[in-house]
């Protein structure tokens, strides 16, 4: 009855599936449901065997934090690149050109005034989130069953498709290039504190 319940509802939203944690659904079974499974790895990439001493409840966590941690790294690798290369632009220079160099660098140069109101802001926007999300603190922290990892309902130019093959290729597409771009940043980390240079700077020395 279970795993009828849990089909029905992948089959009507193509993403997710509203079990409870480990209730009747075999975990590694659950995530095969989800998007984010593509080549070269046409089965789940569990290399270090985390889903085998998994719950459901832990997976769509982990896949919540997944995401979380895709769409942050999409933005930085964006502002590593465009802070870089803006500060030569009279039209977008930093806090009056006093931003400069590589981006590793940047955040420690920026002055008072502009913390705030952007932890402000984090504040805000994570609250939201919590309260979408995640269910009423009383143990171990969960989401809400009802809730579809990383669907906050912020869609302002109407581009997620009502197909649900079509949503589930979509966030695919999301996931691979977050976890890409997990891969891209930390590698831009390294090589800037490396020899504190800038990425393009990089490109076009090759």
């Amino acid at each position: 009855m279970s795993m009828k319940l849990v089909n029905n509802s992948v089959a009507r939203r193509g993403v997710s599936c509203k079990a409870s944690s480990g209730k009747g659904v075999e975990p590694r079974t659950y995530l095969k449901t989800l998007p984010g499974i593509s080549s070269p790895f046409p089965d789940v990439f569990d290399p270090a065997g985390l889903v085998d001493g998994a719950t459901v409840s832990d997976i769509r966590r982990w896949r919540e934090s997944e995401l979380v941690h895709c769409r942050v790294a999409m933005l930085a690798s964006v502002g590593y690149l465009v802070g870089e290369q803006v500060e030569n632009i009279e039209a977008f220079t930093l806090f009056e050109g006093k931003i400069t160099g590589p981006a590793i660098n940047q955040f420690q140069q920026i002055q008072q005034g502009f913390w705030e109101p952007l932890l402000i802001a984090i504040g805000l926007a994570e609250t939201y989130r919590v309260a979408v999300g995640w269910a009423t603190p009383g143990g171990d922290a969960a989401l809400k069953e009802s809730y579809d990892m990383g669907n906050l309902g912020f869609d302002p130019l109407g581009l997620c498709p009502t197909n649900p093959t079509e949503l589930k290729d979509v966030q695919t597409k999301e996931l691979n290039n977050g976890r890409l771009a997990m891969i891209a940043i930390a590698g831009f980390t390294v090589q800037e504190l490396i020899d504190q240079k800038g990425i393009f700077e990089h490109i076009n020395a090759v």
